[in-house]
């Protein structure tokens, strides 16, 4: 069942969904749906056998419980006083290498996890805006007026070969290793958080989505399904079953947001 939340003036609707797919023996991707807070998360694990699942669900627990915790207290930004836009990105950006920390120690700490390490995107509303904190993969889109864009952009070999040579996305499609996720949480010490701000509006529509996903479906065709019913809890289970329909490759999770008026 979808939850909302009042954001300011505005109230956020949030479902999501995973799914083994069709082909992996296990699920290793974790998602937050919201339960206290305007706070949504997915992480989509790498690392092999168990280990894959265990920093992804690190990674959802430590930044919902570092939310609910900062909900209470407050982001300790002492002794700088900043303006909630800075406080927010902050807190983003503290909560994701938090995990990353937690997944890191827990791998040196028993060696059938080393090397274990995930994605994540966690999607966060407050006071007219929205914060993403990214690293790898996964995916967050913002559906707008008719047409869908990607918000985030991929921590892959293939996106960074395509920088260097300033390629078109087509020519990279034979590139061996394309799709190597070049950072990740767990890999190392510290890890950079992409956080990326914006002013949300009434009937802006959100997917954050795992490769398992965005893989199997094109940009168009997502779109299309999120907006193909109201109910987002239907559109949630319609993209993962097309993607299964195609293949359904990896394991795929979806969490759909929409602005709404009260």
């Amino acid at each position: 069942m979808s939850i909302s939340f009042m954001v300011g003036p505005h109230r956020v609707r949030f479902a999501g969904k995973t799914d083994i797919g069709r082909v992996r023996a296990q699920n290793e991707d974790n998602v937050l749906v919201p339960k206290e807070m305007a706070l949504a998360v997915v992480s989509d694990g790498m690392g092999g056998h168990a280990s894959g699942e265990v920093a992804s669900r690190i990674t959802v627990e430590t930044i919902d419980q570092y939310y609910r915790e900062t909900a209470r207290t407050g982001p300790s930004t002492w002794p700088l006083k900043l303006p909630n836009l800075e406080v927010e990105r902050q807190r983003m950006a503290v909560a994701i290498q938090l995990a990353n920390s937690n997944i890191f120690e827990t791998a040196a700490a028993d060696g059938a996890k080393k090397g274990m390490g995930c994605t994540v995107d966690a999607m966060y509303f407050s006071q007219g805006r929205f914060y993403i904190g990214h690293v790898g993969d996964s995916r967050v889109y913002r559906i707008r007026s008719g047409s869908i864009q990607a918000l985030t952009e991929d921590h892959s070999f293939l996106n960074d070969f395509l920088r260097m040579k300033e390629m078109a996305s087509d020519e990279g499609i034979n590139l061996p290793h394309k799709n190597v996720v070049v950072r990740a949480l767990g890999l190392n010490e510290q890890v950079h958080v992409d956080v990326i701000h914006d002013e949300f509006k009434v009937g802006d529509l959100f997917l954050i989505c795992s490769d398992g996903l965005s893989g199997m479906l094109t940009d168009p065709q997502m779109m299309e399904i999120s907006t193909a019913t109201n109910s987002l809890d239907n559109a949630c289970h319609e993209l993962i079953k097309s993607a299964n329909d195609n293949g359904g490759n990896d394991n795929i999770s979806a969490i759909l947001i929409r602005v709404e008026r009260p």
